[in-house]
């Protein structure tokens, strides 16, 4: 079972544009086009299924949010900032 992060330690891992509300992380950004969205989704999912960890995506029009947790462990662990880490990595490139 992987270990869940202590408040201390969740907040040292959060990235600048990551926030932490109880045992989830979020981040929301804008892209230029629907379309531009949607890719960004299809490499998320790559990486998500790649790492079999699979975070909540919510699409509206050209903004996303992506919501971190991991549920089977109840709460945020390492695998939730390393996908967010390669999501912030997702963004940069577009």
């Amino acid at each position: 079972m992987t270990e869940i992060l202590n408040d201390d330690e969740a907040d040292a891992r959060l990235g600048a544009d990551w926030t932490r509300s109880g045992a989830e992380i979020s981040r929301e950004v804008e892209l230029a086009s629907f379309p531009q969205a949607i890719e960004v989704v299809n490499r998320v999912a790559e990486l998500a299924e790649a790492a079999d960890h699979h975070p909540d995506i919510d699409i509206r029009w050209r903004t996303l949010t992506f919501r971190l947790s991991t549920h089977s462990a109840g709460g945020l662990t390492a695998k939730d900032f390393d996908l967010a880490s390669q999501i912030d990595s997702v963004l940069a490139a577009v």
